[in-house]
């Protein structure tokens, strides 16, 4: 019976005229889709998403070093097919590691993968230790990622020190080959000199760092976004810490990161840069947390595994109460964060959408992203994706990058930082794997020490 369900739907859709427009851009108009006859299982839609997702990873990497590339367009393969984005490969290598542990990807295939990564990464640009935020793919140069950003971009960094400290301690038990992967991964993070991009010793840390400018670019990291775990590595360092001032005084601006507000009866917690009283894109509860368990996790500030799950609560919220109208958005379809986006005469932009620059536009990775805060929610998103909208929503290396119901438009593009999350906070959710490395690192738990940290989840 169900063969024939299947043979009656793929004859309807192989005979059906009113498929995607594609037009110039390679942007598509959306159009309705033949739902699944089936329903399939939670388990069996997650393993279909993480399946997905990890393509772009495995299947449209870079060619030479094999790490992720900047942008993946459908219609345009060739765009920015040499760069190499550090932050999104440091997603890479952690969403491998997940896609090893689950079976998807052959371990020894993965770990000669991983091998060829590292030693790109060896042999790459470094200033002061910290790699660019691109990098050609062809050798390893620096690709200027603006006029006086090309050099050392510490927080991209810290996004691969995060994963390179999950590689060290996944296979450091392991064959041989894993053993000497193990031990380049860690010294590669331990090259990183943290305390440089103090800039003197300054009790707080520098975004950039260049041999041209130098420290022109002037980007303090402080206040809450998508850096937390940028003072988490530097404080772990067993070579180049820096002191907890950093972090209390820069960071945490002496206390004034805590703010008391509610959205929709729910507590805030911090002030949002550039969202005071309110919630940023949901990115800001995924780059950090793709090995920082915040289950159990509280410092001075906060319970942070409140701040995350709140933040994401809000986020639904809005988008269900959805107070500028737009067409699609509900309990099934939610999530603003930064992604490609529609700009206002069609064309296709970037923009961090959240409660206060929201255009109408969805990204999965939002919603997929927060499986682990809002699993109920997240689910329907994940099914509203795979069973009503799969045809038009989803392409060869899982769902694309964003859409917009209201607006009839979906852009078939996918960006490597808004890919790189759905696979490890999902697989976190299902078996907390990636939290449970690096969380076990000891490093990584002296230096939540010394910044005033402690987990009831790991036991420190």
């Amino acid at each position: 019976m169900k063969i024939l369900q299947l043979l009656i739907i793929l004859t309807f859709c192989m005979s059906c005229s009113s498929c995607d427009t594609k037009d110039d851009d390679g942007t598509t108009t959306i159009t309705d889709d033949t739902p699944i006859a089936d329903p399939l299982s939670e388990e069996e839609l997650l393993d279909m998403v993480q399946k997905d997702a990890i393509k772009y990873f495995w299947d449209y990497a870079e060619t030479n070093s094999k790490l992720a590339r900047e942008r993946y367009h459908i219609y345009d393969p060739s765009n920015d097919a040499n760069i190499v984005t550090t932050g999104g490969s440091g997603f890479g290598l952690m969403t491998i590691i997940a896609g090893i542990d689950r079976g998807f990807i052959p371990r020894g295939e993965a770990v000669s993968r991983l091998q060829t990564n590292l030693d790109f990464l060896e042999n790459a640009d470094r200033f002061h230790g910290a790699w660019p935020h691109w990098m050609n793919g062809t050798n390893g140069n620096v690709i200027p990622f603006g006029t006086k950003d090309n050099g050392g971009d510490l927080v991209e960094t810290s996004f691969v020190c995060q994963a390179l400290i999950c590689i060290r301690e996944y296979f450091k038990d392991g064959t041989e080959e894993e053993q000497a992967l193990a031990q380049q991964a860690d010294e590669l993070w331990k090259g990183v000199e943290w305390d440089w991009y103090t800039k003197g010793g300054e009790n707080v840390l520098y975004w950039h760092w260049s041999p041209e400018y130098e420290w022109e670019m002037n980007f303090k990291l402080e206040g809450y976004n998508e850096c937390l775990i940028t003072y988490i590595m530097a404080a772990a360092s067993p070579t180049h810490a820096i002191n907890a001032e950093a972090y209390h005084e820069g960071w945490a601006r002496n206390g004034n990161i805590v703010h008391g507000g509610q959205r929709y009866g729910i507590p805030v917690i911090f002030n949002y840069n550039g969202a005071t009283g309110n919630v940023g894109p949901m990115f800001w509860a995924h780059y950090s947390y793709l090995g920082l368990d915040p289950r159990g996790l509280n410092d001075t500030y906060a319970n942070y595994w409140d701040l995350v799950q709140n933040h994401t609560k809000i986020m639904y919220e809005y988008c269900v109460t959805n107070p500028y109208g737009y067409e699609g958005y509900g309990e099934n379809c939610w999530g603003l964060t930064a992604s490609y986006t529609r700009n206002s005469d069609g064309s296709t932009g970037y923009s961090a959408h959240q409660p206060n620059n929201d255009r109408g536009v969805i990204t999965p990775t939002a919603a997929l992203s927060s499986y682990p805060y809002t699993p109920e929610e997240s689910l329907k998103f994940l099914r509203y994706l795979y069973e009503e909208k799969k045809e038009t929503l989803v392409g060869v290396a899982g769902p694309y990058d964003a859409f917009s119901p209201h607006h009839d438009w979906v852009t078939k593009r996918y960006l490597a930082i808004d890919q790189g999350t759905i696979v490890p906070m999902i697989e976190n959710h299902r078996t907390g794997l990636l939290w449970n490395l690096f969380m076990q690192a000891p490093e990584v738990q002296q230096g939540l020490t010394t910044l005033g940290f402690s987990s009831s989840q790991h036991g420190f």
